[in-house]
């Protein structure tokens, strides 16, 4: 046991490891000097390890309030700056990442164990592979007091250095700390351990949440914000926060005869249902369990609902119904022509146009003039996003050639289309947002390594990536209505309340969102992508916790239209019902938060609030305008896609087949127009959806696109022709 004053924090000597193992980071310092080791000073409460605790009830965990420098170097080395820039100096002193590890693990064998009762879901760092606790204390001195502890010991090591820089400080020095100061750190685990890196940054984000709480308490300031609504999924049911949530989880529990009489009319007429994620929750709520007993429903994005009506007509399906804005009807009817199945009937749910914003931008003279640049411009592709009518993929091809993309899949289309064709100008359209973000997501690539670069994309590097920023365009002047409204009032309360939450972004969020969820990504917390890769993101981090076999809650905020939280919470649920029988008592519970814009939200009179059933709804999610004003949906909820209703489903479903057409103006119809250059356009405008299928199952451009990158459309002839 050392009587000393103080213990060095050094390691032993370690062996200066020759072998081939890399960090985590490319960057080698082993040039650095090595610097002197911390020291702990001796604090009899705080270090059992080395000192036993005086004897009595009270013990107190490891704190950073027992950590200061020796007596000679106390005057000079105090503040935080000054602690962390040594913390890096002695991890960038050691080249190895095994070097590294045996420090952290050095440092966590003198961190007392944290007490049990501070063990509790409030003190929870979210997003760690571990269990990590983190408590906070304002001290009447104004400084901050931070306890830490982990059932890992590499984490327990973090937690450790972590506390020993920011315990004891003002608020406004844990506050100026970014989480891109500990990647200098240079402290990366391979293997399994890799991402426990993340602690690094997830307990500092916690550590500035918990500080900015506490000082508004103390000053008796109320909160900025009211929290958002969210639904919470355990195995044992659903809890709707907030009336929003409450208009949510309404549907999750559906009508079983509304059911029953579904399934009955499917099962009679042999009727398959494509629906997209972003029905109203009565809709899905319906369908989901309608699937139990009826294969041919499938609920998607906008890409796989084509190809699931090719699979129900090959199963023997008559009709399908879509449950869509018209170009995913459009899209429907005509890929079931091009496999041969013409018989097969494609009914929309509305009698009325179901339109897209975001289609609508490029079914204007505005993109075409767009597209009149990018045709002066060769070599040029255009990349078109799924999202958009037939006609305008025909139209477009014929004046640039053309691939259509979806949300996660542009990247790596750009990429590609880069790696084959040199000097290539890409066009990219009609999302503004997304465009604008497929941009910064390039820029950000500039700062990567080569290394990190290639597992993105083999052929690529900084090199590259720098070459083809100039040559990347996209269209200014178009949105989707639903993610327009994530905007600066909703990144403010993300940012002020949410900060430490997984966050999931769809990639045609405004900037300021996407930069957030940028930042969440690096740092393992957070998924920019389509529908899809955020529900393959929740459900990945719901079954990492069932494996490990812990209690802890798992806060996700949703950055996309509303009505994907159907699909979530099913999902979510069946992980937790499976995981219920083996999972030892352990408790799980799974946020899903809706960041509500309050130009989303109408707020009802006393007079004229609105019930559903037994609950009394004093906020409709919708603006005031009526544009969205729905109570199945808001905030983030597309006003075309709830024209969609049950009501429109089977009415549909009962009248078919449709002899005395009743429902004719429910019919997608087939594309009769021509192109400008004679051709049909069903059939130019499905070469570039055929282009991306081409491209997402061999990794490659297809060569014809290719040639009429190359060769582009001249003398009248068309590229479908060539």
């Amino acid at each position: 046991m050392e009587s000393s004053a103080t213990m060095s924090l050094k390691s032993p000597p370690l062996p200066s490891s020759s072998s081939s193992s890399s960090s985590f980071f490319s960057t080698s310092f082993a040039q650095n000097p090595k610097p002197k080791s911390l020291s702990f000073a001796h604090k009899p409460r705080a270090f059992k390890c080395i000192q036993s605790p005086p004897p009595g009830p009270e013990k107190k965990p490891f704190t950073c309030s027992a950590v200061t420098f020796p007596p000679s170097q106390s005057q000079t080395e105090t503040h935080v700056s000054s602690k962390l820039n040594r913390l890096i100096s002695e991890f960038q002193s050691l080249p190895e990442p095994i070097d590294r590890v045996k420090r952290l693990l050095h440092y966590a064998a003198l961190s007392p164990e944290l007490d049990p009762s501070a063990k509790v879901d409030s003190n929870r760092v979210m997003g760690c592979t571990a269990q990590v606790w983190l408590q906070a204390e304002l001290g009447s001195d104004g400084k901050m007091r931070f306890f830490a502890d982990s059932d890992s010991e590499i984490s327990r090591g973090f937690c450790s250095c972590l506390v020993w820089v920011l315990d004891g400080a003002a608020p406004e020095e844990v506050m100026k700390i970014t989480t891109e100061e500990l990647v200098e750190m240079n402290v990366g685990v391979v293997g399994k351990e890799r991402s426990r890196v993340n602690t690094w940054h997830n307990v500092l984000i916690t550590m500035q949440k918990k500080t900015k709480a506490l000082v508004a308490e103390r000053e008796g300031k109320t909160p900025p914000f009211e929290p958002f609504p969210s639904l919470v999924v355990t195995a044992d049911g659903v809890e709707a926060k907030g009336s929003y949530a409450e208009a949510q989880a309404r549907y999750l529990f559906p009508d079983e005869s509304k059911v029953e009489e579904l399934v009955s009319v499917l099962k009679e007429k042999k009727i398959g249902v494509v629906a997209h994620f972003y029905m109203d929750p009565q809709v899905q709520g319906i369908l989901t369990a309608a699937q139990k007993q009826w294969p041919h429903i499938h609920i998607s994005d906008s890409l796989v609902m084509a190809d699931s009506a090719v699979k129900m007509a090959k199963a023997g399906c008559k009709y399908i119904t879509v449950l869509g804005v018209d170009f995913m009807s459009e899209n429907v009817r005509a890929i079931l022509d091009q496999a041969g199945f013409g018989d097969v009937g494609v009914y929309r749910m509305s009698s009325e146009r179901i339109g897209c914003s975001l289609a609508d931008a490029a079914a204007t003279p505005s993109y075409m003039n767009y597209l009149e640049a990018a045709s002066k411009s060769p070599p040029s592709l255009h990349v078109i996003y799924i999202n958009t009518s037939l006609e305008t993929k025909a139209y477009t091809h014929e004046l640039v050639p053309t691939i259509t993309c979806t949300s996660s899949n542009v990247v790596q289309t750009i990429l590609q289309a880069f790696s084959q064709v040199p000097d290539l100008n890409i066009w990219y359209g009609p999302d503004s947002y997304m465009g604008a973000n497929i941009k910064e997501l390039f820029q950000q690539m500039t700062k990567m390594t080569d290394e990190e670069i290639a597992e993105i994309h083999p052929a690529h590097n900084r090199d590259s990536i720098r070459s083809l920023l100039p040559h990347l365009h996209f269209y200014q002047d178009g949105t989707c209505i639903v993610h327009h409204l994530f905007g600066h009032e909703v990144v403010e309360k993300i940012n002020e309340m949410y900060c430490d939450a997984f966050l999931t972004a769809h990639l045609e969020v405004p900037g300021e969102m996407f930069s957030l969820a940028m930042e969440a990504k690096r740092r393992g917390m957070g998924v920019i992508g389509s529908t899809q890769n955020i529900l393959d993101f929740i459900n990945q981090r719901v079954q990492e916790v069932l494996d490990r076999n812990v209690n802890d809650h798992l806060q996700f905020v949703l950055g996309t239209e509303s009505g994907m939280v159907t699909a979530i919470v099913a999902a979510v649920r069946r992980l937790l019902a499976s995981g219920k029988s083996s999972s030892g008592g352990a408790k799980i519970k799974v946020e899903i938060v809706f960041p509500v814009s309050s130009d989303s939200m109408t707020i009802t009179s006393p007079n004229s609030s609105v019930t559903m059933g037994d609950i009394i709804l004093p906020v409709i999610p919708g603006v005031a305008s009526g544009e969205g004003c729905s109570i199945h949906g808001g905030c983030a909820s597309c006003p075309y896609m709830k024209m969609n209703t049950l009501s429109s489903l089977l009415k549909v479903c009962h009248q078919m087949p449709d002899e005395k057409n009743i429902i004719a103006a429910y019919e997608a119809e087939r594309f009769k127009l021509q192109t400008p250059n004679g051709k049909s356009v069903a059939d130019v405008g499905c070469e570039p959806i055929l282009h991306m299928r081409h491209f997402q199952s061999t990794k490659q451009l297809p060569e014809k696109l290719v040639q009429q990158i190359y060769h582009p459309y001249s003398s009248g002839k068309s590229m479908s022709s060539s």
